[in-house]
């Protein structure tokens, strides 16, 4: 085991020749920070780690131990991508392996007592970024001064730490062990750890406090709040404590790589976080790389820029089309590039807004033939041959065949091609009558015209569209495409403006039965096919609406049982009956899942598998296969 007794014997010895000492240091301390230890900004290594750091053992994992140096050019379509970073670097109380089994990562260790009772245990003398003491303290500011205060929280405490109205009992033990414990089992608790982006649970204390009003003069606050440009403290703190937006710099963190760069800019640059808690099974502290450079690029010319050797690792901005045009690029620049399955239940899918304001279209879409009647007029063959080479699989949005819970019965679901089921079944609606061009009739006689909309980021997803426009006249449906930005895209879907969406299916198509099933029933407002009932469910029916159709109001009913679940057996069934139901049901219509993802990296770039699963989650795109790891290898 790599203790800092260890380090200190190896770093400190006074018994050790000073020029072995400074090998050894060398050898086990990034060169990059020699500096800053020279002009005794830093201390060395042994005092910046915790006493008990995560020793990550490579070569059980078949990579290799690698070395310091070097920066990672990434590109990114717009400024708030750098939100990829910390999803990224995936630094995590609890996190998950590339096996996706939950291990303790910054915590050493916790245990759970009758799945309610979660005792976390920190590691003693870790830091935060800038030097300061990651403890108990730090969960207490967040439980006492956040999730408690009624004006940061004005919801209350979040909705992951709420089990069937009752609010987390949060005790602190001591220094470095906290509780979390409920009367009832909350399985979800560690998997909410564990996310692409995580239940927060502490803030850096010893920064934050100087933004809330409790612990900061009235006079202070007032400046600050002129100073950042907000309406008042809450807008302050909320804005200076954002974790998954990296977008202030001087917020400690406890991800590999700590910001520097204040937007706007077109350049934002990561350096190596001094007091990062992991090392390698030689003592070696991790990260190996120093710098991350992400630069703000049109989304249209990333694939292009990453075949001309602009990009050091790119898997954002690049899909299956992109692939022919960069690995041609190998042969003339000094990139690799790698095809990693795609996690989503479906790579493209259509979300009928079973909220939308009109009326006549929510009935129709509330209609269970109508959405079977629209699966099935779906030619996912030519699709997957057309746009994916053949290469992926034709299915229903549902979970893949990698995932435990997968059975060929979801994937079946309605997604087989039979147009003539699709007319029958929208005959029996009742859209009998047709225009002089085919289109079917409506009840209040407008054309039978969908608008998909979507938030224009992907050329794949027009692609598909523009197929999926023929298939729906065949059976007389009119498909015509809008595209905004991303956030206008969403508000105008929970606003109910929106017909029908274009987004990925669903996140996690490699869920177990342990992972909540929160994607398959009303649970936030950014999904898309009932953005009114997840509203409903996150705001503990203060906001929204309460659905009002049987089988949706079962999948709650069924995700509720989950959550009172005791044992995995409980929650295979719950996941099997979920399953079956949104298949069959086809709340969202899923083309084809199991896609490829091209990722293109830097031929000296080592310890990137060559295969791979890139999804949000689980995976939280690289984050399970650890980027701190990865290192370059000397030119020449």
């Amino acid at each position: 085991m790599i203790t800092r007794r260890t380090l200190l014997g190896l770093l400190g010895s006074a018994a050790i020749p000073a020029s072995l000492r400074a090998e050894t240091d060398t050898a086990l301390d990034s060169a990059f920070l020699r500096d800053r230890i020279n002009a005794g900004e830093l201390p060395e290594l042994a005092m910046r780690l915790p006493n008990n750091p995560r020793v990550v053992d490579l070569k059980s994992m078949g990579r290799e131990p690698g070395q310091h140096g070097g920066k990672v050019r990434m590109l990114i379509g717009r400024q708030k991508d750098i939100r990829y970073m910390p999803i990224n670097s995936y630094s995590r109380l609890v996190g998950y392996n590339e096996q996706l089994e939950l291990v303790p990562d910054v915590l050493e260790s916790y245990t759970v007592e009758d799945g309610r009772i979660f005792t976390l245990h920190l590691r003693s003398g870790h830091c935060w970024s800038d030097g300061s003491a990651f403890t108990s303290a730090d969960f207490d500011y967040f439980w006492n001064d956040v999730a408690l205060n009624k004006e940061l929280a004005r919801g209350g405490p979040p909705v992951s730490l709420i089990v069937n109205g009752e609010i987390a009992k949060f005790e602190v033990i001591d220094e470095v062990t906290v509780v979390y414990s409920w009367s009832q089992p909350n399985p979800r608790f560690l998997g909410r750890l564990a996310a692409p982006i995580p239940q927060t649970l502490m803030l850096p204390s010893a920064y934050m406090r100087q933004y809330h009003k409790s612990h900061q003069t009235p006079e202070k606050i007032e400046a600050f709040v002129q100073e950042y440009r907000v309406d008042d403290w809450v807008g302050l703190h909320r804005k200076m404590s954002r974790q998954n937006r990296p977008e202030n710099p001087d917020l400690p963190t406890l991800e590999a790589w700590r910001p520097t760069t204040k937007p706007p800019a077109e350049q934002f640059v990561f350096e190596r976080n001094p007091y990062f808690h992991r090392v390698d099974e030689n003592g070696k502290q991790l990260p190996y790389i120093d710098k991350v450079v992400m630069n703000v690029s049109s989304s249209e010319i990333i694939a292009a820029k990453t075949a001309t050797g602009d990009s050091d690792l790119q898997g954002v901005g690049l899909g299956l089309p992109d692939y022919t045009l960069i690995k041609e690029a190998e042969s003339r620049f000094p990139i690799k590039v790698s095809l990693w399955r795609r996690t989503q239940g479906s790579s493209v899918a259509l979300y009928p807004n079973l909220n939308v304001k009109d009326p006549v279209w929510r009935q129709l879409f509330q209609d269970v033939r109508v959405r079977r009647a629209l699966s099935l007029a779906i030619n996912r063959r030519e699709i997957n041959q057309v746009l994916y080479y053949g290469l992926a699989h034709q299915s229903a949005d549902t979970v893949l065949p990698e995932s435990p819970l997968y059975k060929p019965e979801y994937s079946e679901a309605w997604s087989s091609y039979d147009p003539d089921q699709a007319n029958l079944l929208l005959d029996e609606v009742g859209l009998l009558e047709r225009n002089s061009s085919g289109i079917r009739l409506l009840s209040d006689g407008r054309p039978a015209n969908i608008t998909v909309e979507s938030a224009g980021e992907s050329t794949l997803e027009t692609d598909v569209l523009e197929l999926i426009t023929d298939h729906f006249r065949q059976v007389g449906i009119a498909l015509f495409i809008r595209s905004s930005q991303r956030d206008i895209f969403r508000s105008r879907t929970m606003g109910g403006q929106v017909m029908m969406s274009v987004w990925k299916g669903l996140e996690n198509g490699l869920a177990s039965a342990d992972m909540p099933p929160t994607q398959l029933a009303p649970t936030t407002d950014d999904q898309l096919q009932w953005p009114l009932w997840g509203m409903y469910y996150m705001s503990m029916k203060k906001k929204g609406k309460d659905a009002d159709m049987p089988h949706v109001k079962e999948l709650s009913t069924l995700l509720n049982n989950w959550m009172k679940s005791t044992s995995t057996e409980q929650r295979t069934g719950i996941w099997a009956r979920m399953l079956a139901i949104y298949t069959d049901q086809v709340f969202s219509i899923g083309t084809v899942n199991g896609g490829l993802q091209p990722l293109a990296r830097s031929a000296r770039l080592r310890n990137i598998p060559d295969s791979g699963l890139y999804g949000f989650e689980p995976t939280s795109y690289l984050g399970v296969y650890m980027p701190d790891t990865f290192w370059f290898e000397k030119e020449g």
